[in-house]
C-alpha cells in the first residue's frame, strides 16, 4: 500500500531519516512499548502519511539466484521516500540477525539506508539501529 504526499530526493535521506525517527517517537509516546510489531507498523505507516511523507508497507524483495528472480516471501515493512528502508520491531533485545535481515533487505532492495526500529524499547532512543550499506 501506499499513502500519497510528498516524494523526498534521494540525496535527503539524512532529513528523511529524522522524519522517520521523530514520526516513531511520536507513535511509541502514544502506545508505549509492549504490542505486536503490526500495531506499530500500521500506525508508524499512518503518522508519516500524515506528516505528507511517501511509505510503502509490506514491499516485496525477490531474490536473484542465477538469473532467475524468485518471489520467496519477503518483505520489507516499510519503504520510506523510496529510499530509507525500515524494519520495525517489537522485541527484547535487537540481535545481530535484525541487523543482518536489514542489510540484506537493503542489498537486495538496491538502497543505502535503512532504520532499525525496536518499539518494545522502554525508550524508543535506545531501540534505534541507522544502517547504511
Amino acid at each position: 500500500m501506499q499513502d500519497r504526499g510528498v516524494q523526498l530526493a534521494p540525496d535527503s535521506t539524512d532529513s528523511l531519516t529524522g522524519e522517520i525517527i521523530g514520526a516513531a517517537i511520536a507513535v511509541h509516546k502514544a502506545l508505549g512499548p509492549g504490542l505486536l510489531e503490526s500495531a506499530y507498523q500500521a500506525c508508524l505507516r499512518h503518522e508519516l502519511g500524515h506528516r505528507g511523507i511517501v511509505v510503502e508497507s509490506e514491499v516485496p524483495v525477490p531474490i536473484e539466484y542465477r538469473g532467475l528472480q524468485l518471489e520467496c516471501g519477503y518483505r520489507i515493512d516499510l519503504l520510506v521516500g523510496d529510499a530509507v528502508i525500515v524494519e520495525v520491531k517489537s522485541v527484547e533485545k535487537l540481535a545481530p540477525v535484525h541487523e543482518a535481515q536489514l542489510l540484506t533487505y537493503l542489498r537486495l532492495a538496491r538502497k543505502t539506508k535503512g532504520l532499525l526500529l525496536n518499539f518494545n524499547a522502554p525508550y524508543l532512543r535506545d531501540g534505534i539501529k541507522r544502517m547504511v550499506l
